[in-house]
């Protein structure tokens, strides 16, 4: 039996441990006493090596000098590693939720589609996947009667009841007020459509009780499926028009389509 390492006793060489920092400052101690005794040794004017006046101090002088200087100059990298990681993360996730937020999402699911586009021309084969736009029903009664602080809780229930409703390679996002996105690359029509319904169910069976009664959720999901490179706006309207199709027809419903170049083909449940 294969044994699995604590996720505690990993160490961490990114740019953001400290493993990193301790290894590199061994690391360059040891070239900056070699290099010592490499410059001592080496006599220029017969162009031989011996061991200078005092070996000595070349282990002494770089082992007083090299590690703090290598320490100190490795911990502001990774300092700075760290800072760019946390302002890369605030700059790309919705605060509320820590789903992405609008932009990051756009912007990652064109870059998927850019790299579908690759693919298709160089392997001639399909990459297809869906868009969902999930609307939260009478989202607006949620906070008049509760207040925006219960609300807000309501909107990170969902956002968390959505997430775990879908792969890890999915993409989730919060477009805005009561608006999330899901993106689901290579997988069928009738997949994705399955788990639209599954997160509608999953949203209708959440256990959202302010004040000790609980108080039922439902959201509406429009969804389109593609099958091959559809740039993310036109996903986004096909999908939003499934979204108010499913408002129209009396909300905590799914509607799905097809994405065809000549149009949307609506799918059966």
């Amino acid at each position: 039996m294969m044994s699995r390492v604590h996720p505690q006793l990993r160490i961490d060489w990114s740019a953001r441990g400290r493993a990193r920092v301790w290894a590199f400052t061994a690391i360059g101690t040891a070239v900056c006493i070699a290099f010592a005794f490499a410059f001592d040794s080496y006599n220029f004017s017969s162009g031989g090596w011996n061991w200078g006046k005092d070996p000595f101090n070349n282990l002494v002088i770089p082992l007083l000098l090299a590690p703090p200087f290598f320490y100190i100059l490795l911990s502001k990298m990774q300092q700075l590693a760290v800072a760019h990681t946390e302002l890369m993360t605030v700059a790309s996730t919705d605060s509320l939720t820590t789903l992405l937020n609008r932009r990051a999402f756009t912007e990652m699911v064109d870059g998927y589609m850019k790299r579908v586009e690759e693919a298709e021309k160089s392997e001639s084969r399909n990459q297809g996947g869906a868009l969902l736009v999930i609307d939260v029903d009478h989202f607006k009664r949620v906070n008049d009667r509760f207040g925006h602080v219960t609300g807000d809780e309501a909107l990170k229930l969902i956002a968390g009841t959505i997430r775990s409703a879908v792969r890890e390679t999915d993409l989730v996002g919060r477009l805005g007020g009561e608006e999330f996105c899901v993106f689901i690359p290579g997988q069928s029509p009738e997949l994705a459509s399955a788990t639209a319904e599954r997160i509608r169910r999953a949203v209708a069976a959440a256990d959202f009780s302010p004040g000790g009664a609980r108080h039922e959720l439902s959201v509406s999901v429009g969804g389109v499926a593609y099958d091959s490179q559809v740039p993310f706006s036109d996903l986004y309207r096909k999908a939003d028009e499934r979204l108010y199709a499913a408002k129209h027809n009396g909300r905590n419903r799914v509607e799905f389509v097809r994405h065809e170049q000549a149009g949307c083909q609506p799918m059966m449940h």
